[in-house]
């Protein structure tokens, strides 16, 4: 009793405090309070994790500091709004927020996230005032731009300071990209006004999300909470389907843009919109009225913008080239599925000289383990799987004579967990693939059933930091069977399994949604017996590490699980590479030595190695001019080699698809290694200098000019590791009997 008395004071004094912190108008203006029904979704969430996760842990006052430290750490990253001062003001609750979620009370949560709006106000303000005077370029001083790890600011003064270093080191950039002072003030001017319009934009559904997954990360990295928008999100990612028009859109000052038109899609196939348009109101029937959506959050658009297949929408469209006063056109467009052929699996295939032979490599890139799994459960005859599309792309690369199969899985962060058991049956006749263990100590096995493999020839797996969970799961069951080689950096170290658990079975009508949890629910194990969590895959040839352990990774996270091993599962691995991966290393090491682009790759990694470790960027007019005149002729330097008439004479050859026509046109005109304007525009766009501007400040054209460049530019990893992959056929090729120890099942089936 004493104890809920002391939690009610604790709110009544807590509500006065920042009630009077905040003028009265901008109380009105911008105040958050929770929704009904979310603090029994929070209490049904806390239940739920405390007694289904993998690592069960008491919501008590452990766990109350914990999460404290994490919400605030959510809400203010960079430790750039709140002082120390603030977070002392809430430390009385430092240990009670078990209490508030239990009492089923989140006004304090709720309350520490209108500090922060108002801070954020605050600080956004005075970086605006700070426009309106003269920066001294000439002083030495440094700025700390990345402050994760900085201690909370102790004084108004300090906080002061570092904006003033902020915004000074914000208009050094611009000024040195050749901006003129006007220019520059109203840019970053109406970059801070736009930070706060779009903070302001933030609801008490955006609020509860932060807060929750304040709580269920401090259990475990991966463990997260869906409010019902982030939950209908993650369901189309991974059945990368949705029921729309086919736009990508993003904002631009306050506007809803039209970034990409879908090919084949209703918005593609009308021909009445474009990229560049912008949608400036909605009709999300043929009967509803047409709302205006200027100003609003992308997402609230977006989610007027779907609906139900076959269903009719109308967009007010104001035309890319005509102007804010241009005229107005209404568009009625029929939604119809819209599959994200972006993400799915993609081949490409490339040829390597070997003297007078041309050894071809398939490369098949796979950004995620996807799979539509309500089509599945409904037998739809062409479901959305990862499984099915590379093994139709296999296919095709046979029919197109290749000698080895990569499979790019940089960056792919996971997916369908039975999707990557599926995946690597393609490649092993039967056998066990993962073993999982749940917080019981119970052991399961996934296994591949299927005899039989849709490719029985070599192959190999590219790897990065950034490849996570189901990719790693691929990847260790290749390298434990010994099926193909490993190439790349250490993965990410994610050896977790989540389940999605919906807390809407605890709703009281179908009008309150409580949102889901994705929680984890298990462990999984290669089939050696060791895990992957923590350590990731270690690749049999490494390539340049880019990324960084200490930021980005298993090991990154303060509460990972550790790594531990189990009993091996019982397996016979396919092939032996003992005696062909230090020949494979060896012609790889003596290939990067002589290679210019691998020279600047690792000048790139140790230069961005060094900035990360320094933490600092002069304000110093003067340095920063000479650091970017390096910059510059390292560029130049590069350009001048890609777009010489003969760059990299040994670098792998792009075969053009020969049913995209488009593409055999393109190979045409950029042949024999003439330079083109296509061909400069990608090489200057890949090494463009700093231009001090954010994403939406830039024109929409040329943004989008520049990832096509950063996308045609020469990928330096991926070129090698085809060049690895056309050694391991050379080799084999020449030496039968290790052949038959690397591939005996390819070997048997071609007697």
């Amino acid at each position: 009793m004493k104890k809920q008395m002391l939690w009610v004071a604790i709110l009544a004094a807590l509500s006065v405090q920042v009630g009077a912190a905040v003028p009265e108008k901008a109380a009105a203006d911008t105040v958050i309070k929770p929704q009904q029904g979310q603090a029994q979704a929070a209490l049904w969430a806390s239940r739920v994790l405390g007694k289904l996760h993998y690592k069960p842990t008491p919501l008590d006052d452990a766990m109350s500091e914990k999460i404290f430290d994490r919400y605030f750490k959510s809400l203010d990253s960079e430790k750039l709004f709140f002082s120390q001062a603030d977070i002392d003001q809430y430390t009385i609750v430092r240990t009670r927020l078990d209490d508030a979620i239990m009492g089923e009370n989140l006004s304090v949560p709720f309350a520490i996230y209108n500090l922060y709006q108002q801070r954020f106000v605050e600080r956004i303000g005075y970086a605006r005032e700070l426009l309106k005077t003269k920066f001294d370029f000439s002083s030495d001083e440094s700025y700390q731009y990345d402050r994760e790890k900085a201690d909370w600011v102790k004084s108004e003064a300090e906080l002061k300071d570092l904006w003033r270093k902020r915004v000074k080191n914000d208009w050094l950039r611009l000024k040195l990209a050749g901006k003129e002072d006007k220019s520059i003030r109203e840019t970053l001017d109406k970059r801070y006004e736009n930070y706060i319009s779009r903070s302001r934009k933030l609801t008490n559904e955006d609020v509860f999300q932060i807060f929750m997954n304040a709580y269920a990360v401090s259990i475990e990295p991966h463990t997260n909470y869906l409010g019902p928008r982030a939950s209908e999100n993650f369901d189309i990612a991974m059945r990368l389907s949705l029921e729309g028009i086919g736009c990508v859109l993003q904002t631009r000052d306050e506007y809803t843009v039209v970034r990409e038109v879908v090919p084949g899609s209703p918005a593609g196939l009308s021909g009445k919109i474009k990229v560049g348009d912008k949608i400036v109101g909605v009709a999300k029937d043929d009967n509803a009225p047409m709302t205006e959506v200027l100003g609003w959050r992308i997402d609230d658009v977006v989610a007027l913008i779907r609906g139900p297949k076959d269903s009719t929408v109308r967009l007010d469209i104001l035309p890319a080239d005509g102007g804010v006063d241009g005229k107005h056109s209404i568009v009625t467009l029929v939604r119809k599925k819209i599959s994200m052929e972006e993400q799915s699996a993609k081949k490409a295939i490339y040829e390597v000289k070997d003297g007078a032979v041309k050894r071809r490599v398939g490369v098949i890139s796979l950004p995620t383990f996807y799979q539509d799994f309500e089509a599945r459960r409904k037998n739809e005859r062409d479901y959305k799987s990862a499984t099915r599309d590379v093994a139709r792309l296999l296919n095709e690369l046979k029919k197109e004579k290749v000698d080895n199969v990569l499979i790019d899985l940089r960056n792919n962060g996971g997916g369908s967990l039975s999707e990557a058991v599926e995946l690597t049956g393609l490649f092993i006749d039967k056998g066990p693939v993962v073993q999982q263990r749940t917080a019981d100590n119970k052991v399961e096995i996934e296994s591949d059933t299927n005899p039989g493999m849709a490719w029985d020839g070599p192959m190999g797996v590219l790897i990065n930091r950034g490849s996570a969970s189901a990719s790693e799961i691929f990847a260790a069951a290749i390298q434990d069977y010994g099926r193909g080689v490993i190439i790349g950096e250490p993965s990410f170290g994610k050896g977790t399994v989540q389940t999605i658990f919906p807390l809407d079975r605890f709703a009281p009508n179908d009008k309150v949604h409580y949102g889901e949890l994705k929680l984890t629910v298990a462990q999984f194990f290669r089939i050696n017996g060791g895990t992957t969590q923590l350590r990731g895959v270690t690749p049999d040839i490494k390539l340049p590490t880019m990324g960084d352990s200490e930021t980005f990774g298993e090991s990154s996270y303060d509460n990972a699980l550790p790594w531990v091993a189990i009993k091996p599962a019982v397996y016979i691995p396919v092939g032996e590479l003992k005696e062909l991966l230090p020949l494979l290393d060896k012609k790889h090491e003596a290939r990067v030595a002589k290679d210019k682009d691998f020279q600047y790759l690792a000048e790139d990694i140790a230069l961005v190695k060094k900035q990360r470790k320094d933490n600092l960027i002069s304000l110093n007019e003067t340095l920063r001019r000479k650091e970017r005149e390096t910059q510059d002729a390292r560029a130049k330097l590069r350009e001048a080699r890609l777009l010489s008439p003969t760059p990299g004479a040994d670098d792998p050859i792009l075969i053009p698809d020969p049913k995209d026509v488009a593409k055999q046109l393109l190979a045409a005109k950029a042949g024999n290694g003439k330079t083109t304007p296509a061909k400069v525009a990608a090489v200057k766009g890949a090494l463009r200098t700093d231009d001090g501007l954010q994403g939406d400040e830039r024109s929409l054209a040329a943004e989008l000019d520049a990832e096509k460049a950063a996308k045609a530019a020469k990928d330096v990893l991926l070129n090698e590791a085809v060049h690895i992959l056309a050694d391991e056929v050379a080799l084999l090729k020449t030496d039968t009997r290790m052949a038959s120890r690397v591939l005996p099942y390819a070997v048997e089936s071609a007697k």
